[in-house]
């Protein structure tokens, strides 16, 4: 092996963060493996390859014995004296046995190797590049798609966005920027492998971390998040500064902050609502944009009744049960929703709509 090849492992070690150790380690393995399959697959070899000079050699390690029984494996006391005085029974002696014309062969090998082990090392710093974005947002160009799933192009690598994981309706054109949540890295035997998600509820948490810095300054807490993606999501927000008003910061300036989001997701419908400690106020708020008139509190069964003006009903419930699906997912509390009138013949008469609950939340179409 030449001294161009010892200079080509350091420039490895250098640019790819490979270390030369294990190169030649990885190498003096498949050397022994490649011996034994082309001249003596019986010996029990050892290969050394000189760091500083890449010359190589190959030592055959034979058993010290007082009786040869295979001479591919043993070797007489006397025999093996004469390579060292010391050499007691046995012990492991060692004799070069480097083939005339395995400098070809060692060539070859160690150019597979090295391929073989850029290639992992390259495919390590993909996935600890990514293994650490997990959870979170990655812009990306859409690149094909087949029966399954949308190929999006990463830069280093291609990530899979399958296609359960869109938007219902969600189509993308070649060449197209999108922006997607990244679910999980793996490191497979294929390489590392990027799933990413339009559907997942930490998109949308993605989103507003990135649009409204009070929250990517940690001021404005996002405390929860439920998502019917494509339809309509609900994001309770809070602030750790009284001064600062959490929804209006979520919505910004002219509502641009919020629009931007709306329009990334396709025009999917977003509630932002206040988070509150108390629970009656957290789940009349989590109803926007429904008005409420009364919210009863069942600790044992983590239960809310809610009361709403007549005409709020279907407003509350929403179509097919969507806003008071995503309000209990948003509170993890069952939420059970009466008209006044209902209220009024069921349990007796409630407040009157004119004492309707503060809420402090915004709706965005």
């Amino acid at each position: 092996m030449s001294m161009d090849f010892i200079e080509a492992m350091n420039e490895l070690e250098r640019e790819k963060g490979i270390s030369k150790d294990v190169l030649f380690e990885a190498i003096e393995a498949a050397l022994i493996s490649s011996y034994k399959r082309n001249f003596n697959a019986a010996q029990n070899v050892r290969v050394d390859m000189n760091r500083n000079t890449g010359v190589i050699k190959v030592f055959a390690r034979k058993l010290i014995v007082e009786e040869v029984l295979d001479s591919r494996t043993e070797i007489s006391l006397p025999a093996a004296r004469e390579i060292n005085p010391h050499f007691q029974l046995e012990d492991v002696a060692e004799l070069e046995v480097t083939p005339r014309d395995f400098g070809r062969i060692a060539a070859q090998t160690a150019k597979q190797v090295v391929t073989q082990r850029i290639r992992e090392a390259e495919r390590g710093l993909i996935y600890n590049a990514f293994i650490d974005k997990e959870e979170d947002i990655v812009t990306g160009i859409v690149q094909r798609q087949d029966l399954r799933n949308v190929y999006i192009d990463l830069g280093k690598i291609e990530a899979v966005l399958p296609l359960n994981e869109l938007m219902p309706g969600e189509k993308f054109k070649h060449g197209e920027r999108i922006k997607a949540y990244i679910t999980k890295v793996e490191n497979t035997t294929k390489g590392p492998q990027i799933l990413l998600s339009r559907s997942h509820p930490g998109l949308l948490k993605r989103l507003f971390e990135l649009e409204v810095p009070e929250i990517f300054d940690g001021v404005v807490e996002i405390r929860s998040v439920a998502r019917e993606a494509g339809f309509r999501s609900k994001i309770a927000v809070y602030s750790r500064n009284p001064e600062v008003d959490p929804v209006g910061s979520c919505v910004g300036p002219r509502g641009m902050r919020v629009q931007t989001i709306v329009t990334e997701l396709r025009g999917e419908k977003i509630d932002i609502v206040r988070f509150s400690e108390s629970v009656e106020e957290y789940v009349a708020n989590a109803l926007s944009p429904s008005k409420v008139l009364e919210v009863q509190v069942f600790e044992a069964e983590k239960m809310a009744r809610v009361i709403v003006p007549d005409y709020q009903l279907s407003l509350a419930i929403g179509i097919k049960g969507q806003n008071a699906r995503l309000a209990a997912k948003l509170t993890g509390w069952k939420i059970d929703i009466k008209s006044e009138s209902q209220a009024e013949q069921e349990f007796g008469r409630p407040r009157t709509s004119s004492d309707e609950m503060h809420q402090d939340s915004v709706s965005i179409d």
